[in-house]
């Protein structure tokens, strides 16, 4: 099979956007898997008051079928990443998509809790392998520049996108039955999974190296107890000696993952590419954009379904401005990019996320859409218009043979950052929950958590407007721009 890079070659020697209808083709199913990793979050999302009633789960368990989820993709995604560079890219996708094919499958069959939080935490694991993957294949396949801005900005963008639109197809699709969100992504899996058995390039030699399977499992187990003393701590006490106890385990095994990594001969992860400015700031940014954005829209759902009765389609619909500003961002976000350069529309698009947030805290038992709660969507929506931009950030001036590896570290903070936070916010929720179940009440218990998701976007953004600070000007390259921010020595 001939790859789609020597496809381009005489394409991207005149003009570098100009693509062969192959190379169009790969690039489209890549961002098709990445759109249903999206797509499958937020249909999940709309669907969890209905999940909840059948099922009879609490608001802490609840979470776990969103928390699980990007648990089990954040916590594998070094693995992942450094898997692709190993045992080859197309190997590595086409076994994960198989997986997560069939792990929506089994999802949308079973009716016990536990294994449908089990199911979802088997397709964060698939999703761990598929997304760096796939980034590392466009990384490696489109040359550093306006090509590869191009095709991260449409990559990104569908990813994005697939999370916003999952909110139409969650509404839809919760009208007809809450299992048909885990049915759905079933058909457009295989369908991408033959697309991709003939469109992807054949792996060449693979690199050398092993695996670190401990510092995986000390990192996920790490990340793993993080999340579930947080979520359990209202219940048994902040200061209480399992609190206390599991705090002082994830420390530990925290460290035990330093201590590996430096060690190990094959680490999961080069510490030292921690040293990259460019890529901390990413990180950071995509821990504010998506943890705040994930926990925003769980309490949303709950208050606006639960509380005030929306139907799963009202508040799909009520959502959907921020999809469509998504999708239509495809058409500009690499020309921002290529003009400003990432840090200041990182910057300024997180900025404007938190003053939306802030606006959407006037919400009341009886909010007006047009009034209060289409502006606040819109200035929301307006942070993931900076996604594709946080990407090229984080893998401009790393090497071809370390691009899974950046890629997994920014897609581990992504995942584990909003995991985290949404963790977080279900126990400052659940820590003041009444039993009254009144609108006002309600409205009460949830606010303190909005707060929350508006302070973490509100540190992100000024973390992100650092970008201004340097004494050197930034040019609008990302290579340049790497340049500048590399610290000396």
């Amino acid at each position: 099979m001939t790859s789609p890079a020597s496809l381009s070659a005489t394409d991207q020697a005149a003009d570098p956007t100009r693509w062969p209808t192959r190379l169009w083709a790969m690039l489209i199913t890549l961002c098709i898997v990445l759109f249903l990793d999206g797509l499958d979050v937020s249909m999940i999302g709309v669907a969890l008051p209905s999940i909840g009633a059948e099922l009879d789960m609490s608001t802490s368990t609840l979470q776990w079928l969103v928390g699980g989820y990007v648990l089990g993709y954040g916590g594998l995604l070094l693995l992942g990443g450094r898997t692709a560079d190993l045992l080859g890219r197309r190997k590595v996708f086409l076994v994960a998509l198989a997986v997560f094919a069939v792990a929506s499958l089994i999802g949308g069959l079973v009716s016990d809790p536990t294994l449908l939080i089990v199911t979802r935490f088997i397709k964060g694991l698939a999703a761990a392998f598929t997304a760096p993957t796939g980034l590392s294949i466009i990384t490696t396949t489109f040359a550093e520049g306006k090509a590869r801005n191009k095709a991260l900005s449409i990559y990104t963008v569908f990813g994005a996108g697939g999370y916003s639109m999952g909110l139409l197809f969650g509404g839809l699709m919760t009208g007809i039955g809450w299992r048909w969100t885990f049915l759905l992504p079933v058909p457009i899996a295989l369908a991408a999974l033959v697309a991709a058995f003939l469109l992807l390039p054949k792996d060449g030699k693979a690199e050398e190296g092993g695996h670190d399977l401990l510092g995986a499992l000390l990192s996920t187990g790490g990340m793993l107890l993080l999340v579930y003393t947080v979520v359990t701590a209202p219940e048994v006490g902040w200061a209480s000696a399992r609190t206390l106890g599991s705090f002082l385990a994830v420390i530990a095994l925290f460290t035990a993952f330093v201590v590996t990594e430096q060690r190990v001969r094959h680490p999961l992860i080069r510490l030292g590419i921690l040293r990259k400015v460019s890529l901390v700031r990413a990180g950071l940014a995509i821990v504010a954009l998506a943890g705040s954005y994930f926990s925003w829209q769980f309490i949303v759902t709950l208050y606006l379904q639960d509380t005030l009765g929306w139907s799963p389609l009202k508040l799909a619909m009520a959502l959907l401005p921020v999809g469509v500003l998504v999708v239509g961002s495809a058409f500009f976000s690499d020309k921002l990019i290529d003009r400003f350069g990432t840090g200041p529309v990182i910057a300024v698009t997180l900025s404007v996320m938190a003053i939306g947030y802030l606006m959407f805290l006037r919400i009341d038992t009886a909010p007006d859409y047009l009034t209060v709660l289409l502006p606040a969507v819109l200035l929301i929506g307006v942070g993931w218009v900076g996604f594709p931009a946080i990407n090229v950030q984080a893998t401009s001036g790393i090497e071809d043979e370390e691009q899974g590896l950046a890629a997994g570290v920014l897609q581990t903070s992504m995942q584990v950052g909003a995991a985290v936070v949404l963790a977080v916010t279900t126990a400052i929720v659940t820590s003041g929950t009444h039993t009254s179940t009144s609108p006002q009440q309600m409205l009460d218990t949830y606010r303190p958590g909005l707060e929350f998701a508006a302070g973490v976007t509100i540190v992100g953004a000024l973390v992100a407007l650092t970008v201004f600070w340097p004494r050197k000007r930034v040019t609008p390259t990302a290579v340049i721009e790497e340049k500048v921010l590399e610290p000396v020595g």
